[in-house]
């Protein structure tokens, strides 16, 4: 069954836009883990000065 092309062209522009958002969701989440380890890191350095203070 043939489609029109108004028909075709919507189906193009719907999974475009799909894609468009699952790649910007998916670099938001990278985004987030990499803030999330650098929090993490920071704190570690940290709870690991303070007991270094302490033992002093």
């Amino acid at each position: 069954m043939r489609r029109s092309r108004n028909e075709v062209a919507r189906w193009r522009m719907q999974r475009q836009a799909q894609r468009r958002r699952t790649r910007w969701l998916e670099a938001q989440s990278k985004r987030y883990g990499r803030m999330h380890l650098i929090r993490h890191t920071l704190n570690q350095q940290h709870r690991r000065s303070v007991l270094f203070i302490n033992q002093l």
